[in-house]
């Protein structure tokens, strides 16, 4: 089958969704039935689901040629393929017989033609598909691709229309009837020898990869795949775990940082909490001592009795200090428990 560029398949879509519109059981006339200039593509009256009938009818289509027609809703009933020996032909009003050669044939459609007997060996099997089992149909008429080098064969050269971006251009597809590895030179009309890749060349057909790069020169087929150095991979490899251990280790170092300022903030509560007990503790010896100091309190009974519990009271908290130093938080609440027992006890005691 002949390659075309993607430019031109995607200008073809856009002929297929502006096709006819009249659906089943609608008039349609069969002779409007046309390749599109420039595209080449199939056109008639009716939709892509019914082709045109010799009764003017759109009626049905009774088989496909593609695995994947279009205008087919995804769950939709397809036609059948065409068995083998058998082709759909583009109306798709139902399968024929395949053509013998010298028989007409439509504009691409190598497919129709009846294979030679040694269709194995003239077969194109490549990514381009130049011919079908040996089979090409060149303006219009079939043909075998059997002619070999030195040998007078026919050319076919057909101008499509391309778009890249906004702009248009035409791109010229010349095909031919030589052997695979050959192809028919449009001026001398003779088959030659494919081109290998570096060497000058003109178009596509010239070279054994078909392709001819716009330096004038054949380069590596379209469907060739890229390799690439052992080295490509241990960079990529290498890149890979080390951006994964960066972000550990980032993110190590930025949780230790925020440790690190949550402990500090703790352990400055705790000192200011520690710096406010303190000074309670000294208020409450300057109380008890400007209370001792009041005349007439030094040889009462109640000062007597308060100075004994305040000193039973004040060594509480040292013992309590002893016993849990340990730990500097049991210890500050321990010490406002005692705090708060002492108080109890003095509004006692004064009761």
């Amino acid at each position: 089958m002949l390659f075309l560029p993607f430019t031109l398949v995607f200008s073809s879509w856009y002929i297929l969704v502006e096709a006819g519109s009249q659906s089943k059981g609608q008039n349609c006339t069969a002779g409007d039935n046309r390749l599109q200039i420039g595209t080449y593509q199939f056109y008639s009256d009716c939709d892509t689901q019914t082709y045109c009938s010799g009764a003017g009818i759109c009626e049905l289509k009774g088989c496909r040629k593609d695995q994947y027609p279009f205008g087919y809703a995804s769950n939709a009933t397809l036609p059948d393929k065409c068995p083998s020996g058998q082709f759909c032909p583009d109306e798709g009003d139902a399968c024929q017989a395949l053509l013998a050669v010298g028989s007409p044939c439509q504009l691409n459609r190598d497919d129709q033609c009846q294979p030679p007997p040694n269709y194995q060996e003239l077969a194109d099997t490549s990514y381009y598909g130049r011919n079908v089992n040996g089979s090409v149909c060149l303006n219009n008429v079939c043909m075998w691709a059997n002619v070999t080098a030195g040998n007078a064969c026919t050319v076919e050269n057909t101008a499509y229309i391309a778009y890249a971006g906004s702009n248009e251009f035409i791109d010229v597809v010349s095909r031919g009837n030589c052997v695979v590895g050959l192809y028919c030179d449009s001026q001398q009309l003779v088959c030659m020898q494919s081109r290998a890749i570096g060497e000058s060349c003109d178009a596509d057909k010239q070279c054994q990869t078909f392709n001819c790069q716009n330096n004038g020169v054949c380069g590596e087929s379209a469907d060739s795949p890229n390799h690439f150095g052992i080295w490509l991979y241990v960079v990529v490899g290498i890149g890979i775990f080390g951006g994964m251990f960066a972000t550990l280790i980032t993110l190590f170092i930025l949780h230790r940082r925020q440790r690190d300022v949550e402990r500090e903030k703790r352990l400055q509560y705790w000192r200011e909490q520690n710096a406010f007990r303190q000074n309670i503790m000294q208020m409450r010896e300057t109380a008890r001592a400007s209370i001792l100091s009041l005349p007439g309190q030094g040889n009462s009974n109640r000062s007597t009795m308060y100075s004994r519990a305040n000193s039973e009271e004040s060594a509480a908290p040292i013992l309590q200090h002893s016993v849990n130093k340990a730990s500097g938080l049991r210890q500050h609440f321990s010490d406002e428990g005692s705090l708060y027992d002492e108080g109890i006890v003095m509004q006692g005691t004064r009761g």
